[in-house]
């Protein structure tokens, strides 16, 4: 499948959802009251201004040892992307990053053939391996072996969300086959991307998905990354097109008049464009942005304000 004609013009541009995670390594103060009314207007922004896609996470439980760092609020992918669903036209519904590894495929595929139904079609589904052994103890999952499963999970996804009424699989771990699944997805082809920047992340990535979505890596880290990526592509002898992705710094449009951390990247409109073309040169179709707020008003404004004064500039 070619990737969607938006990441084929310029550097495509989408988000994280804010409150839906809310981790003490990146969320902001205010997302802690943060409503269901917030999350609405903040999707129907993106959805106006032009946004490639809204993401969510995806934990069932934290451990007692992580919470501080990683906070216990982490919404359901699916239940969230599906109420925003309602509430948006255009802009996609992108999990980054389901861990499809603790559930049954023809379980996941039920629920996110129904979100691309009732959301006309807006569907990525990013997949990724997990890190929390507790998560995967307390759902009878083997969290040593999450690898190869998440590799077959992928397999028995791209049978079980495909056109046909009754999808087959049979592998290692995973066996079906006569069991019907209505409604099908509204796209012919889900996309399927895969998260994280391990050796083991990369090589799903260019072995079996429509594109990749790195996890932290730095700058000067990214273009080995995506050469790599693209070397064990086209070994394993496919030709489609796989879109790259990024996760930018901070931003913040304009001068804060505040601390907003030394890696936030802020200032002029032209200047933060020409700093974010730079993830062009290396090959990466879409980045991932996330911006500095004190609020709901103030993240709507800052998005606003990136799509009609800085995304113009995204394209040399």
């Amino acid at each position: 499948m070619s990737p969607p004609a938006q990441w084929n013009s310029s550097l495509a541009y989408g988000m994280q959802l804010p409150v839906q995670s809310q981790s003490s390594l990146y969320a902001e103060p205010w997302e802690a009251d943060a409503t269901p009314g917030d999350l609405v207007e903040i999707a129907r922004t993106a959805d106006r201004a032009g946004f490639a896609y809204l993401a969510s996470c995806d934990h069932v439980a934290i451990p007692r040892r992580l919470a501080e760092a990683m906070g216990t609020t982490w919404y359901d992918p699916v239940a969230t992307l599906s109420y925003l669903a309602a509430a948006t036209e255009n802009v996609r519904l992108m999990s980054h990053v389901a861990i499809v590894g603790l559930r049954h495929p023809l379980l996941t595929a039920k629920q996110y053939a129904t979100l691309d139904h009732l959301s006309g079609g807006r569907l990525i589904l990013g997949v990724g391996a997990g890190h929390v052994p507790e998560e995967f103890e307390a759902l009878g999952v083997d969290f040593a072996r999450r690898g190869p499963v998440l590799d077959e999970t992928i397999d028995a996804l791209r049978a079980a969300l495909g056109p046909d009424e009754y999808p087959e699989h049979h592998g290692a771990r995973y066996h079906f086959g006569g069991l019907g699944q209505r409604p099908r997805p509204a796209q012919r082809h889900v996309p399927l991307w895969v998260g994280g920047s391990s050796p083991a992340a990369i090589r799903r990535a260019a072995t079996r998905a429509d594109g990749w979505l790195p996890q932290g890596d730095p700058r000067d880290k990214l273009p080995a990354q995506i050469a790599k990526l693209r070397r064990l592509r086209a070994q394993a002898g496919i030709e489609e097109p796989i879109v790259i992705g990024a996760i930018t710094e901070a931003l913040y449009v304009g001068e804060p008049g505040r601390p907003v951390g030394r890696r936030t990247l802020h200032g002029k409109p032209e200047a933060l464009a020409e700093s974010l073309r730079a993830y062009a040169a290396m090959g990466v179709d879409q980045i991932q942005v996330r911006f500095r707020s004190r609020g709901r008003d103030e993240l709507t404004d800052q998005m606003r304000a990136f799509a009609a004064d800085v995304a113009p500039h995204l394209t040399d």
